[in-house]
């Protein structure tokens, strides 16, 4: 597996296509990682589940929505930044929680991680990482992290974690609760997907029993807990003083009890199309839940988001920050941190052209007046 272009060596065929390749939005880097990771990784960062209408639909969702650009507003100076919890990061634009980093290349994580704190944005670690949250710490100290945390059957296993997280410095608790059991994605079931065996998930190892039984996605199968409810949330309240927000949000009947749970946020998520098949895309989910929560908690948004206007979209319709998920992977699999580094930068600068050409000076000026309501 190619993990990116040897630049000493522009003798060579491959060299020179690399050496010329501009890299000059997000399908670039889509297209770089599809050529140069195996087949099997490649479709276990692209799976969607059973069809993958949800999975196309979070992209061509924001191809329907037009944006209402206003003039001569004098936009000489702009203004990116915003605040996640009372942080302030660089743009509106964080990284999602997505597993295994170090299939697509060798420091994984931890080269996440330090691309997110050269931008000063919002890293959500994956409880399924190949680098253990330690190792990504020591990497980025001063980043501002989240931890993405599942609830296993075994609650002393998630107890363990949420301590290990806070002590090391997590600012938030992402609480994913759209995997009581894993979306069918055909594509890992017909590659007969497997970590391969000189990776981990690190948070684990030494902790979980290796498995004589079968495995999923590195962990034994099974130890998921598929009752986790409504009570769970209290119960992951006593535990820690850390804000929580819920990832898997996408009515807003189950916004409305995040707001009477307590907790502190939600991201309009539905898993990157990985889980149920024939849900909404996250941006035409978000409206109802805004106005439900009437700025009660924050509201997020992850899945579909490519280009700087996409951003623009989501952050007009109410959404107080994007994730990015498989983009963010395609960046390590081009050049480690200096390839997510450059997808987010990408996306800083279209987020801020587009701003520029709406009208906007900064984020606090972006509102749903920017979007044009009409059936197309």
């Amino acid at each position: 597996m190619s993990t990116g272009c040897n630049r000493d060596h522009i003798s060579s065929r491959e060299g020179v296509r690399c050496a010329e390749m501009a890299m000059v939005c997000l399908t670039d880097f889509e297209e770089y990682a599809k050529e140069h990771l195996s087949k099997a990784t490649w479709d276990y960062y692209a799976a969607g589940a059973d069809e993958c209408c949800t999975r196309d639909d979070n992209l061509l969702a924001y191809k329907r929505i037009r944006l209402r650009p206003r003039i001569l507003r004098d936009v000489s100076v702009s203004d990116t930044r915003t605040t996640v919890q009372g942080t302030e990061i660089s743009f509106p634009v964080g990284i999602a929680p997505t597993a295994f980093h170090c299939m697509a290349w060798h420091e994984g994580e931890m080269a996440t991680a330090r691309a997110a704190e050269a931008v000063n944005t919002c890293y959500i670690t994956s409880t399924y990482s190949t680098c253990s949250v330690e190792e990504i710490v020591a990497a980025a100290p001063n980043g501002y992290r989240w931890f993405q945390l599942y609830v296993y059957r075994d609650r002393k296993l998630s107890e363990s974690i949420v301590h290990r997280v806070e002590a090391l410095g997590y600012k938030a608790l992402v609480l994913t609760v759209d995997v009581p059991y894993t979306g069918k994605r055909r594509d890992d079931i017909r590659n007969q997907f497997k970590l391969p065996p000189h990776l981990k998930v690190k948070n684990f190892d030494g902790v979980i029993q290796e498995a004589a039984g079968p495995e999923e996605y590195g962990i034994p199968a099974n130890t998921l807990d598929p009752s986790i409810s409504w009570k769970d949330v209290y119960w992951l309240q006593s535990l820690t003083r850390l804000p929580i927000v819920i990832k898997g949000i996408l009515t807003k009947e189950d916004a409305e009890l995040a707001v009477e749970h307590g907790v502190q946020g939600i991201i309009v998520s539905n898993h990157g199309g990985r889980q149920l098949d024939g849900g909404p895309a996250t941006i035409d989910a978000l409206s109802e839940i805004v106005d439900t929560v009437q700025g009660r908690i924050e509201v997020y948004l992850d899945g579909g988001i490519r280009t700087g206007s996409d951003v623009l979209k989501a952050v007009a319709l109410g959404a107080k920050c994007v994730f990015i998920g498989r983009p963010a992977v395609w960046g390590l699999a081009y050049k480690g941190e200096d390839g997510v580094r450059e997808v987010l930068q990408i996306l800083n600068d279209e987020f801020r052209l587009s701003m520029a050409l709406s009208g906007c000076r900064n984020v606090a000026e972006i509102n749903r007046n920017l979007i044009q309501f009409a059936k197309l």
